[in-house]
């Protein structure tokens, strides 16, 4: 399936945005924590290339690829942490906001586990990363054939 545009080519003004935002998680949300929800994000949108691309960042950057795996279904494996765990569902509520907005329960847990300004930066990096599955889902961007 051939790639439709470049977005980053066609409007590097409007793309530049979406890296600045990029930019903004990488300096307020934990690493490891941004790595996860970048790729459960990734995966709930069933964007290739981002599930692709992200869960290769978080390899290399140590991240235990059985966890990653896990991602997949986080919610009946014990591997990841009460903070991890808040992020995650906020991560897919957030996500899939149209099917039921945020429930209060899944932002009291965050509310328990973050302070008032880390939930309003985990909520912009998943923000950020619906925005880049957007973008390579509707610009068919496909991940490199190994």
């Amino acid at each position: 399936m051939p790639a439709r545009m470049r977005l980053e080519e066609v409007a590097p003004e409007g793309y530049r945005t979406v890296m600045e935002l990029h930019a903004y998680a990488r300096a307020t949300v934990d690493p490891v924590l941004l790595e996860l929800v970048k790729l459960r994000a990734s995966m709930v949108n069933r964007c290739a290339y981002c599930v692709d691309t992200h869960s290769t960042e978080a390899t290399e950057a140590g991240e235990d690829p059985r966890r990653l795996f896990a991602l997949a279904a986080w919610r009946e494996t014990p591997f990841f942490s009460a903070r991890e765990r808040a992020a995650l569902a906020l991560t897919d509520a957030v996500t899939r906001v149209a099917d039921a907005g945020v429930p209060d329960d899944v932002w009291d847990e965050v509310t328990r586990h973050f302070t008032e300004k880390e939930a309003a930066d985990l909520v912009m990096a998943i923000i950020m990363m619906n925005s880049f599955n957007r973008i390579a889902i509707s610009t068919r961007k496909v991940p490199a054939v190994p």
